[in-house]
């Protein structure tokens, strides 16, 4: 572990890049001292209802539809230990370590606010675990977004049990928990009370896959400016439409701050583009809407991000838990709800929030290739592209150039836009109808990625087209550079 990076996570400060970061396997993580000591007020709840053999949700009661079902106290530890057997349905290819990283630093990240009842010791063992990179094999599908991502979950808790698989840190293969575990002097996971629950509820699967894809997003819209800046260049565009008066008038965010950066790259005094200086006395009144409307159009994309971003920093630092542990008077519904230390029943496991953040940002993000696409069409082809060669190739026909870069880009968008439909619309009752409407969360947050990752293969098409126009247009001042040079070599040298 010598060399990484230290993260403390205290349940507040997460945001979607660390917990990117952390994904990397390039950090370790420790509590802070605040969330320890939440943490052991929030378990000194749960000990006390067991003693007092009070019936509550989650801790001595069966759970969903078998809620009315009261739980012998002898039998309560293994209560939580078959929630999470019971539970362990995922299918689907494995999430990635990375992935995997990012789901154990966000349920740590929650059980540091203290809502959860969980034992300082069992977060003690589910840190060492961490940061000995042992990380369990969990199926990226089965979660329907509601009453937290369960079945994931439930993959990651029973790693952490010493049961099913994990990743071998050295081998980098499947082998058993158990194994990998004493391998690295680490003990299974012993679950008391609520801690079976208290791993498995709440929207971390989501809210995990939602923060990476934010995170590819963001950086891929920057990057979306600067080649969309090349490919103006490239078709001999005219930065007019960049005006900062035009954007003034329409003081969108995104859309100004688009405008501006396109301004940077293009035209700056004492900076002038050659190709711009070239097209200063050409006839075209104005470009297509693919050029002339980058800012409008990538602009509410940014503005798109920047929302999302908004509802996962907040979802991050959440406590997502059912029921929740609060160990402080708060202004409750009456006398009895404003008392210190007691359970509240709600429903901050469902995923509804992120999930909807996630379909925003597949939408938003998508109109990045859309619109890349169509100006991928302008560069190659010849009736479109101002005296470009077709296909941005010389000898067409004996070479096809780009021909099939553009049909792979238009592939893409045309999934994208399947992709695109929203997932958080959907709602299947589950749990005999106890959990009668879900998120469907866990979907939104893969197809995310997926359009993210699209978005990320079209734009580059877009970048390598747009360098080869600019290969031709620069070739003859090349060729005469190098004549200069050699030559001034070989008169001084």
């Amino acid at each position: 572990m010598s060399g990484k990076k230290t993260i403390f996570l205290d349940g507040l400060s997460l945001n979607p890049f660390t917990l990117v970061e952390i994904g990397t396997g390039n950090c370790t993580l420790e509590i802070s001292q605040d969330g320890w000591t939440r943490i052991k007020k929030g378990r000194k709840v749960i000990d006390d209802i067991v003693k007092s053999q009070k019936v509550v949700y989650g801790v001595n009661t069966g759970f969903g539809n078998f809620a009315n079902v009261v739980i012998d106290s002898h039998q309560v530890n293994v209560l939580q230990s078959n929630l999470i057997r019971s539970h362990c349905c995922g299918v689907g290819i494995p999430l990635t370590t990375n992935r995997t990283r990012m789901l154990i630093a966000l349920r740590l990240n929650v059980f540091a606010k203290g809502n959860s009842g969980i034992r300082p010791e069992t977060v003690s063992q589910v840190l060492a675990a961490f940061n000995a990179d042992c990380l369990p094999v969990v199926p990226e599908q089965g979660t329907v977004g509601a009453s937290g991502d369960l079945a994931p979950l439930s993959h990651l808790a029973l790693g952490f049990m010493g049961e099913g698989k994990m990743w071998d840190p050295q081998t980098k293969e499947q082998g058993d928990s158990a194994v990998i575990l004493a391998k690295h002097g680490l003990k299974p996971i012993q679950l008391q009370a609520k801690e079976g629950l208290a791993m498995i509820n709440g929207t971390t699967l989501i809210s995990a896959l939602a923060s990476e894809a934010l995170v590819r997003a963001m950086n891929i819209a920057q990057q979306a400016n600067v080649v969309a800046a090349l490919t103006l260049e490239s078709l001999r565009g005219t930065v007019s439409a960049m005006d900062p008066r035009i954007h003034a008038a329409r003081p969108h965010n995104g859309q100004v701050r688009t405008a501006a950066m396109l301004r940077s790259i293009l035209h700056r005094e004492g900076n002038l583009s050659a190709i711009s200086v070239s097209h200063e006395n050409c006839g075209k009144v104005q470009d297509s809407y693919t050029l002339r409307c980058i800012p409008q159009v990538h602009g509410i994309c940014w503005d798109t991000l920047l929302f999302v971003q908004r509802i996962l920093e907040v979802e991050l630092n959440s406590a997502t838990d059912n029921p929740m542990v609060f160990t402080d008077e708060g202004e409750g519904l009456n006398l009895e709800d404003s008392k210190k230390n007691i359970t509240l029943s709600g429903g901050n496991f469902h995923g509804e929030y992120p999930a909807k953040a996630c379909d925003y940002l597949a939408i938003g993000v998508h109109e990045l290739a859309s619109i890349s696409e169509r100006r991928i069409e302008r560069l190659v082809n010849p009736a479109l592209s101002h005296g470009l060669p077709a296909f941005l190739i010389k000898d067409g026909g004996l070479n096809s150039g780009f021909m099939i870069a553009h049909c792979t880009a238009a592939a893409l968008v045309s999934e994208n836009k399947g992709l695109c439909h929203p997932a958080s619309i959907d709602s299947i009752s589950t749990s005999a109808a106890q959990e009668d409407h879900v998120s469907m969360g866990g979907w939104a947050a893969r197809k995310a990625l997926r359009v993210v990752e699209h978005v990320e293969f079209v734009v580059a098409i877009e970048l390598l087209c747009a360098c080869q126009v600019f290969f031709f247009f620069f070739l003859k001042f090349f060729v005469l550079l190098f004549c200069l040079i050699r030559s001034f070599y070989f008169l001084f040298f």
